[in-house]
């Protein structure tokens, strides 16, 4: 006899987990499918290009800051607990950002702290930092490559609301333990191999080794292969935003000297086209904003190349230009892996064309700080959904209790128009 679950998880990424969580807290027998985070760069920030983004990612450090009171105690995994790095974000005002004007704006309406910085003052604090400007972003071969502007960079702007999880894979580890406190269950090297339906309905899915698991509830939280398991659901060809799995590069790099990691904080350059923060092990994490010059390099989830490329040395010689005495070890350290990208670089909080079917999808690289509240989010939707209410007519309300704010969850819908107010890009 097939198990039966008041819904499934297709992926146990952290969106995953905290979708079990939340699920499980209301009373639903949850089973969730193994999947991993520990690519993640997991950077806390509050600052998007929208007020709804801006809202979630700023009511997210506060989950970040009270992490055991969110899980539920501060024994719940035998692993520990994960530490928040509290150390805030400093972006460099440019021409790309309109000099963070808007950005302050949006932390204003918001009520999110932050300080301005003069270059004498960002050197201060980074004494690693060169504040010239080198805009546009360019790759090592372009023969203005590293030289200097005749203007320096402005200045910038310190968000406090900010900083980074060091582990990635014990913050989906201390969720995953609380889920299943809360009576969720968890698979291992399960494939799933098709969505079951029944009455025009999804009835549960179908796994890899002939097992059949049945529910009325399946979610898709697959992360970059969630373009995939739509295609399995027949879902995807009704949808105005769709999804697809974009490879990245992350570079770990020997500390410069100098370095001082009791003013470090996370960094974001449009200047120079990169972000970085602290990595255990005396290094500095770089990754991409993705400037234009850099070509995407859209892949099949299955199938890509997970060596380092060319990429890597790009970024650590765009590094180069704001901290000179960075150098380009020999020995190439750091992360390749995927993001799951929409074609507005939003996420997807949604139901589909298929009853009983929902997305958490569009979200790796860019929603691991909002993952306790997506999973509450797509819980709510779920909940709703499934006792009559229809999500694309009426979008459910969802209210953020720390800041006192509520958004539309319409905002995050597969049937939205492509946002352009968004920066088409994140930080890892």
């Amino acid at each position: 006899m097939a198990k039966s679950y008041d819904a499934i998880i297709i992926g146990a990424g952290i969106i995953g987990c905290a979708t079990s969580l939340a699920l499980g807290r209301k009373g639903w027998k949850v089973s969730a499918g193994y999947g991993s985070t520990s690519g993640s760069c997991a950077i806390i920030r509050p600052y998007y290009s929208t007020l709804d983004g801006s809202a979630m990612a700023y009511e997210s450090h506060f989950y970040w800051k009270n992490w055991a009171d969110y899980l539920g105690g501060d024994d719940v995994d035998e692993r520990g607990l994960i530490e928040y790095h509290n150390v805030g974000s400093l972006v460099m005002k440019t021409e790309a950002n309109d000099y963070l004007r808007p950005t302050m704006e949006l932390m204003d309406r918001l009520d999110s702290p932050y300080s301005e910085y003069s270059p004498a003052e960002i050197r201060e604090k980074l004494p690693v930092w060169n504040t010239d400007s080198f805009y546009p972003v360019k790759r090592p071969q372009d023969p203005g490559f590293g030289v200097p502007n005749d203007e320096p960079l402005p200045g910038g702007v310190l968000f406090h609301a900010a900083g980074y999880i060091s582990d990635p894979q014990l913050a989906t580890h201390n969720i995953m333990r609380a889920a299943e406190i809360a009576g969720g269950e968890f698979r291992y090297n399960a494939r799933v191999v098709e969505i079951l339906r029944a009455g025009g309905k999804v009835s549960g899915i179908a796994l890899e080794n002939g097992e059949t698991l049945e529910s009325p509830v399946v979610l898709n939280a697959a992360g970059p292969h969630s373009s995939k398991v739509n295609q399995m659901a027949d879902v995807e060809k009704s949808m105005k935003v769709k999804t697809r799995a974009l490879r990245q590069e992350v570079a770990h790099v020997p500390l410069p000297e100098g370095y001082r990691r009791e003013t470090a904080c996370v960094t974001s350059d449009s200047d120079i086209g990169l972000y970085t923060r602290p990595e255990q092990g005396d290094a500095l994490l770089i990754g991409s904003e993705d400037p234009p010059c850099d070509p995407h390099e859209w892949v099949d989830p299955d199938d890509y190349n997970r060596d380092f490329s060319e990429q890597w040395k790009v970024q650590v010689l765009r590094t180069c230009q704001r901290v000179p005495n960075l150098g380009v070890p020999n020995q190439m350290r750091g992360v390749v892996d995927l993001y799951d990208v929409t074609d507005d670089w939003i996420p997807i909080y949604d139901q589909s064309d298929l009853p009983g079917f929902y997305l958490a999808i569009g979200t790796s690289g860019n929603q691991f700080k909002n993952a306790p509240i997506a999973g509450q989010l797509m819980a709510d939707i779920i909940e709703a959904t499934q006792n009559g209410n229809d999500q694309d007519a009426s979008p459910i309300d969802f209210h953020l209790k720390y800041i006192d704010h509520t958004f539309s969850s319409g905002f995050y819908s597969r049937l939205r128009e492509i946002n352009q107010d968004s920066s088409f890009s994140v930080l890892g």
